[in-house]
């Protein structure tokens, strides 16, 4: 009988397990059960937060840059390099992760950072660019990115408007004159998991606004602000899909900078070389934290079976809970789930001791599909 390949190509628990511990406790609890099983890891990510350290267990070279985080001092943020590839990871320089707890600045938290690090990838000599956006504390348009990169927000008076989404309801001039000139031969692709448009009932701040600290009030003047810097930049490109990205910052990246956008997940699938990683599969394990209808828009688990199901291969999920029935884990091409709810009914326990119970999940994929 020939030897089981199997392909672990899952993402992240989120509070738990990064995507390499996930392959790696995956891979642990096969072997256990079936010792000469051949395993490929790929852990994946669809453009937020993981997704260079996507890269970087993929092959990129790790490179980092001191920037401004989205509360205006400086922090340490990673980017991805392979030959004149790079991802770069908005979280890295304008996420939530850089604000203390219980600190939230929904009208003033600035992507000034994520500018600059994509300033560092030009630098770098990286000619194309996949711009990761996801996780962001931020809801100012991409304004601080394209400050970063050269244009100017000017008020009534010549004057910069302030930091953030609220500033920009003073914007009365928008000079895009100075952007970084080297942006004109790079291919900027936007890859994200959500395709909102910038403002209005589904926009970055109604749909996002209250995960960042908005308040009802905030989310109003946040929207306004956000009408209002669009119909001085280009009220069109507004209602694209992925304008309303990470607070807005797909807008910006769309209006200013040519990027194009693509789903996260599948932009990162050919940056991380799915398609011959899984030509060599015999079963695909994927996952992340939770599975649930959020997954199947454009999460990396539905990417991932998408594309296995496109060429014949089975695939398994591993989850830490499970909230899709059956028949919609079938009709994304996952053919069991396997949760580690079943295992510790308790979340706080299945949280902490994710790594062990994910062992244990494998072992039993291993049990059902390898055997």
């Amino acid at each position: 009988m020939e030897t089981a390949r199997v392909l672990v190509a899952a993402d992240k628990f989120k509070g738990s397990l990064t995507a390499v511990q996930v392959a790696e406790r995956v891979t642990a609890g096969l072997r256990r059960v079936a010792p000469n099983v051949r395993v490929e890891t790929l852990p994946v990510a669809d453009g937020g937060d993981g997704t260079v350290a996507a890269a970087v267990a993929a092959g990129f070279e790790r490179r980092e840059a001191r920037v401004t985080g989205p509360l205006g001092g400086p922090v340490t943020a990673a980017y991805a390099l392979r030959d004149s590839t790079a991802v770069v990871e908005m979280a890295e320089a304008s996420g939530l992760q850089h604000l203390p707890d219980g600190v939230f600045a929904p009208l003033t938290a600035t992507t000034y950072g994520s500018g600059e690090l994509l300033r560092a990838a030009l630098e770098a000599g990286a000619t194309t660019i996949v711009f990761g956006v996801g996780g962001s504390a931020t809801t100012d348009g991409g304004a601080g990115m394209l400050a970063a990169l050269g244009a100017r927000f000017l008020d009534a008076d010549g004057k910069p408007v302030g930091p953030g989404g609220g500033g920009l309801a003073e914007l009365a001039e928008a000079d895009l004159s100075g952007l970084d000139p080297r942006l004109k031969d790079v291919d900027l692709i936007l890859a994200s998991d959500v395709d909102n448009p910038l403002t209005g009932p589904k926009g970055a701040p109604e749909v996002y606004g209250r995960q960042k600290g908005a308040s009802e009030e905030d989310i109003a003047v946040l929207d306004a602000a956000l009408t209002h810097y669009a119909s001085v930049l280009g009220p069109d490109t507004a209602a694209l899909p992925g304008a309303g990205a990470a607070g807005g910052i797909g807008y910006g990246a769309l209006v200013a900078l040519g990027a194009r956008f693509r789903p996260g997940i599948e932009v990162m699938l050919d940056v991380l070389g799915f398609a011959p990683a899984l030509a060599r599969a015999t079963l695909v394990i994927t996952g992340e934290g939770s599975l649930d209808e959020q997954t199947l828009h454009g999460k990396a688990p539905a990417g991932v079976a998408a594309a296995a199901r496109e060429a014949g291969i089975e695939v398994v999920a591993v989850c830490g809970r499970l909230a899709l029935s059956q028949e919609a884990l079938s009709g994304a091409g996952i053919a069991r789930a396997y949760a580690l709810a079943e295992l510790e009914p308790d979340p706080a326990v299945s949280m902490s001791q994710a790594g062990p119970l994910l062992e244990r999940a494998a072992e039993s994929i291993a049990r059902d599909f390898l055997s």
